[in-house]
């Protein structure tokens, strides 16, 4: 492998992916000559993308939710959150202890009826955060990793949040139903 071949390696590879194709090699080595310039591909976190298009904005905020989550502190899930307006990013949250307290990675959890109580939930600190911090939120959408949970979901509502984004649905269906009444957007973005 040349020196340039290997500078232009992602340097996020995981050897999760296929190696890259040269775009400008046919299967047998020669260079392409069609007169049109090959199409190239790129690798950008999960996903091969071509250079005409970028990650569209729900990828691209719930990648960055998933970032977020990898600072929660109760190994149970990690669930990361961020809230949004006009393709800003106004606050993000993740499942922690209260600020202060002992984490549940270091402590283990406080069981109730089956969950840890331990924690404050991703969407609930990241509403948190943009109030500490004097951020308006109202008319905004929050992207969640998972669905937020009853108390959560009415955290989110009654603060003028319009859209909730999430990335797998985890276990209250009372959301959906309130949603509708509500006129709330519920949508899954699958990353």
């Amino acid at each position: 492998m040349s020196t340039r071949e290997q500078n232009e390696k992602p340097f996020f590879s995981l050897g999760l992916f296929p190696p890259l194709a040269d775009p400008h090699k046919e299967k047998n080595g020669k260079k392409r000559n069609s007169g049109q310039p090959a199409r190239k591909k790129r690798l950008v976190g999960r996903y091969f993308l071509n250079d005409e298009k970028r990650a569209d904005w729900d990828v691209y905020f719930m990648e960055i939710a998933h970032r977020v989550a990898t600072r929660a502190t109760c190994d149970r899930k990690h669930v990361g959150s961020l809230i949004v307006r006009n393709k800003t990013i106004l606050s993000t949250g993740y499942n922690g202890s209260i600020r202060g307290m002992a984490h549940c990675d270091g402590v283990g959890h406080l069981m109730e009826g089956g969950h840890c109580v331990r924690t404050t939930h991703a969407e609930a600190n990241a509403i948190i955060q943009a109030a500490r911090n004097g951020v308006k939120i109202e008319d905004s959408e929050i992207y969640i990793t998972a669905s937020p949970c009853w108390n959560c979901f009415k955290l989110i509502a009654n603060a003028g949040i319009i859209c909730i984004k999430y990335g797998e649905f985890y276990r209250d269906e009372r959301i959906l139903g309130a949603a509708k009444e509500l006129g709330l957007e519920l949508r899954l973005i699958g990353v």
